[in-house]
């Protein structure tokens, strides 16, 4: 069990040691598009890349949620077979999002072991993801 100082510590070096290892700027927020973000998470149990529809008016994140289940067989030959959608996630905040994803399962973030197979993960589903983005963005905002 690490206390909360060390499990703060052992985050950011996960995060430091990732940035150095892959010195790209990744598109994450930056999609032009408020609501839809791409993100990197990864604590005790799974590592996740996803497109995150983040807004409070639900009829816009069902559009746009609809929108991405509308291309799911592409999202399946272009980024994943194992591709998941999620129309309403409850983030650990409480806050209900949409969420398109990939995750590596049975994975911590404590465990230095599992973070080469991590960043192998991050790095090769995120230029999937981001392909993808740059391709339908228009379909997906229209």
């Amino acid at each position: 069990m690490f206390s909360r100082e060390e499990s703060k510590k052992l985050r950011e070096d996960f995060w430091i040691f990732f940035g150095k290892r892959y010195q790209k700027k990744w598109l994450l927020y930056d999609t032009k598009v408020k609501e839809i973000n791409l993100k990197f998470s990864f604590d005790n149990d799974k590592a996740m890349v996803s497109f995150d529809i983040e807004t409070y008016d639900q009829v816009f994140r069902e559009y746009y949620f609809e929108k991405f289940e509308s291309l799911k067989n592409l999202l399946k030959a272009e980024v994943s077979e194992d591709i998941l959608f999620e129309k309403e996630y409850i983030r650990s905040s409480g806050k209900v999002i949409s969420r398109v994803y990939v995750e590596k399962p049975n994975v911590n973030i404590h465990n230095k072991k599992h973070w080469p197979e991590v960043f192998e993960f991050f790095h090769d589903n995120m230029e999937k993801f981001e392909l993808f983005w740059w391709e339908y963005q228009d379909f997906i905002t229209s």
